[in-house]
């Protein structure tokens, strides 16, 4: 996992694979987020997990990479409010807190058939999986 130094950033190929083809800022949050976790907690579990945290406090997960909140900073679903023992299901990198508008604008970039007469909630799940459908493909070749 990742590892900074005192002027460099974490080597790219060190990043899970969404945030290899994000931009430079998600890289540095998530990699500083996950050195100075796991040096406190000793845990590489843990610290990925409040890497993750900490990245959807200021991102969200667009496809196969990781794009700056357009609306607002804060968490990003009902389980980042939460904290670390919520039970609330995650959106999985899916800013469901932020308008049903923009959410709208996501699922339309990502082609989400259908996406003008679903729900915010119908949105936030149909943006999650396609999500996880160009992550898939971006891994697979």
């Amino acid at each position: 996992m990742p590892k900074t130094g005192k002027d460099d950033h974490a080597k790219k190929g060190e990043l899970p694979s969404t945030l290899q083809r994000s931009e430079r800022k998600a890289q540095d949050t998530f990699a500083k987020t996950y050195d100075s976790a796991l040096e406190e907690y000793g845990d590489e579990e843990r610290a990925a997990r409040t890497a993750y945290s900490a990245l959807k406090h200021t991102h969200e997960k667009v496809g196969d990479h990781w794009e700056g909140k357009k609306e607002e900073y804060g968490p990003s679903d009902q389980h980042a409010a939460g904290g670390r023992d919520s039970r609330a299901e995650t959106a999985g990198g899916v800013d469901a807190n932020s308008s049903k508008q923009h959410l709208y604008e996501v699922a339309k970039r990502l082609g989400v058939e259908g996406r003008s007469y679903m729900t915010k909630k119908e949105l936030v799940e149909a943006v999650r999986k396609a999500n996880d459908s160009a992550t898939r493909r971006a891994r697979e070749g």
